[in-house]
């Protein structure tokens, strides 16, 4: 199994709705940081994969997956997408400040110093934090990265192998981009900040311990 499609979208950009319409689609399972939580040696992993990107042991993370979307592997979609060169890109976008404003409620809201010596914590100081310089909740420096990542995915991935896609555009662009039929009913929308604070945010605070 090797990897169709490869979300570069930040989390908080529609990547849990994306997870599910891809596996709706026939593009999965697809991986998402809802994974990393189903696998208690995924963190380690991740973080190995951080400390030596040349020899990131992809094949393992991904074994069983079609597709992959969110966090942690949105850090790394350049050399996801070098790796895996017949996979398709679908870069998840959303309005700056509602995306800030997402986060804060939810994946950046304040849990306290992070335990480096649990697995989780330590694998978020290597994988995302550094991406923000660990400011968490610094509004111009997020909205400035988040910003530039989306502009250096439009500068680094070829167009014909690119989708910049918004949950709200529905399943025409994303089957269309994907060669696959469009499946009746209209695509996920799920994982709000109501919903991630009654079912991830539990996890999110037990991986944490």
């Amino acid at each position: 199994m090797t990897l169709k499609v490869i979300g570069s979208g930040y989390g908080r950009t529609g990547t849990m709705s994306l997870k599910l319409a891809l596996e709706q689609i026939g593009l999965g399972p697809c991986y998402h940081m809802v994974e990393v939580f189903k696998n208690p040696a995924a963190p380690d992993m991740w973080s190995a994969a951080a400390d030596d990107l040349p020899n990131a042991d992809w094949g393992t993370i991904f074994a069983g997956y079609n597709s992959t979307v969110d966090w942690p592997n949105a850090t790394y979609y350049q050399e996801l997408a070098a790796a895996y060169p017949d996979a398709k890109i679908v870069h998840t976008e959303r309005d700056a400040e509602d995306w800030f404003a997402s986060t804060q409620a939810t994946i950046f809201a304040d849990r306290g110093p992070l335990d480096l010596d649990a697995p989780f914590p330590r694998m978020l100081s290597k994988v995302i934090a550094p991406l923000f310089g660990g400011q968490m909740r610094d509004k111009d420096r997020l909205i400035s990265v988040y910003n530039a990542h989306n502009a250096k995915v439009r500068e680094t991935i070829p167009p014909e192998r690119l989708l910049i896609y918004h949950v709200s555009d529905g399943w025409g662009p994303l089957c269309d981009f994907l060669g696959v039929s469009v499946p009746e009913g209209e695509t996920p929308k799920v994982n709000s900040r109501e919903e991630f604070g009654a079912e991830i945010g539990g996890r999110v605070a037990k991986a944490m311990q």
